[in-house]
């Protein structure tokens, strides 16, 4: 009898002992559904939210961001600070973001030189584009325009390319950083003509169409807004476009596909996107604010006068976009042969 009582005693304090287990293991899934619930994130932002773009002051990503931030501030209740990253082409800007917090509170403005050109550009990048960011948005973009100082006596994209053909490594061209759109279309047009040009990257749009303008360089395929004050100075000639079709913002320029290269087309596109592993209705929250706000009409006229063709969408969508891009770039960058280490 008095082996069976203290079994039966043991038997008692295992089952407290699992009882009072299941109670606190209940308790931490209860904490853990209330902090990840919708309930909780009503409580987003409760301070100031940082977008990092990828690009300078007054370029084709900052324009955007900064419109769109204006009017987040009234919408989530805290500041947007926006941080321009400039170096390595857009990567050292995205490999923060990569590597940021999943709470919330930095986001990245980033585009296809980091997100789709990048894991074929350099042999190994720091960060995953499709594995350690989320996306939230795609906020819009617009072709490449290719522009030459107006000192330099020509007119077309013919005249161009017989140019650099009659004196090969005579002519230089600018972009807004190595592995940038602008650097991997020029590559393209560069293979396609059979042409040499040296390549000089800048740091960011501004400066690299500030150097077609003065004539450091001799051509720049360029963000449509940051070239155009150049040209309506007189400064700069725009001779081709860098989409399969005319834009339809620009319909005057020729394309490049419609000059002698069928099939040609490079667009640069941008968008918003947050550590991996950022709450799902964080993400949710700002994509359905961002949304209702680049439908606002001042908004639109701004993007549009800018030549920006605006974004929207899902989630979804915008990471679908990446996908397509990094699939169809891959093979055209390893045809060219462009390397960045």
């Amino acid at each position: 009898m008095q082996r069976a009582s203290s079994a039966l005693h043991l038997t008692r304090n295992q089952g407290q002992t699992t009882f009072s287990l299941v109670m606190k293991l209940s308790a931490l899934l209860l904490c853990a559904l209330l902090f990840s619930s919708p309930a909780w994130s009503q409580s987003w932002p409760s301070r100031p939210v940082r977008i990092i773009v990828a690009g300078a002051a007054g370029s084709s990503l900052d324009i955007p961001v900064r419109a769109v931030g204006e009017k987040l501030k009234d919408r989530l209740g805290q500041a947007i600070i926006v941080e321009n990253r400039v170096a390595a082409g857009g990567t050292v800007a995205t490999d923060a973001v990569a590597k940021a917090p999943p709470d919330g509170y930095t986001f990245l403005m980033s585009f296809n030189g980091p997100l789709a050109y990048g894991p074929f550009l350099y042999s190994k990048l720091p960060y995953d584009p499709q594995k350690d960011l989320a996306a939230v948005i795609l906020m819009g973009g617009q072709p490449f325009v290719l522009g030459i100082p107006a000192s330099l006596g020509i007119s077309s994209l013919k005249e161009l390319v017989e140019m650099a053909r009659a004196s090969p490594g005579r002519l230089n061209y600018s972009s807004l950083g190595n592995g940038s759109g602008t650097h991997i279309t020029m590559e393209l047009l560069k293979r396609e003509a059979k042409i040499f040009m040296v390549h000089i990257p800048y740091a960011g749009g501004v400066a690299a169409s500030t150097a077609v303008a003065t004539g450091e360089v001799q051509a720049h395929f360029a963000p449509i807004s940051t070239i155009m004050p150049h040209v309506r100075a007189g400064r700069v000639r725009l001779i081709a476009m860098s989409s399969e079709k005319r834009f339809a913002l620009m319909p005057e320029i020729p394309t490049v596909a419609e000059q002698g290269f069928p099939g040609f087309d490079s667009f640069g596109w941008n968008g918003i996107l947050a550590p991996a592993g950022t709450p799902r209705e964080i993400v949710m929250r700002l994509n359905r604010e961002i949304n209702d706000v680049l439908q606002l009409a001042d908004v639109r006229a701004l993007l549009t006068s800018s030549q920006i063709d605006i974004g929207g969408g899902s989630p979804e969508d915008f990471a679908a976009l990446i996908r397509r891009e990094t699939a169809r770039w891959g093979p055209v960058i390893r045809a060219t042969g462009a390397k960045l280490d």
